[in-house]
């Protein structure tokens, strides 16, 4: 079921973002993430609307966005590849006509998840907080 976040979420929702941002991102320190979740709670979260894949008591994953853009999209490592994603970007989908997001080039298996999904590549940036490069990618519904 996907429901809008609630502050109870909070935790669940910091520990699949590290954990997969981790996972999805080796070729940028761990440490990096580590750093960013006190930013990701006080600042990130609750300036989106943020929206949970709840699979009993559990949070199996969640996305965010921020006007029109797709600002996060997160499932929990060990749920990964069992659909969770795909239902988490419909569900985004249906909320807006149009869809951006940034994702790092290095990271192959979301590039490919996203245009699955029907996002194209508008163009390339470099990240000022990583120096890595990243694709700008649309949908538009």
């Amino acid at each position: 079921m996907i429901r809008q976040y609630r502050e109870a979420d909070m935790d669940q929702i910091l520990d699949i973002w590290l954990s997969a941002s981790i996972k999805a991102h080796a070729f940028i320190e761990s440490a990096f993430w580590k750093s960013k979740v006190s930013e990701m709670r006080d600042v990130y979260l609750p300036a989106s609307e943020t929206f949970v894949f709840e699979s009993g008591a559990q949070i199996a994953g969640f996305y965010s966005l921020y006007e029109n853009t797709l600002a996060a999209v997160f499932v929990a490592p060990s749920l990964q590849g069992k659909g969770v994603g795909t239902a988490l970007i419909d569900d985004a989908k249906s909320r807006r006509e149009c869809l951006q997001l940034t994702v790092y080039r290095e990271n192959d298996p979301s590039i490919h998840f996203y245009k699955k999904h029907g996002f194209i590549s508008l163009g390339e940036q470099i990240d000022e907080r990583t120096g890595h490069p990243e694709l700008v990618m649309e949908y538009y519904g």
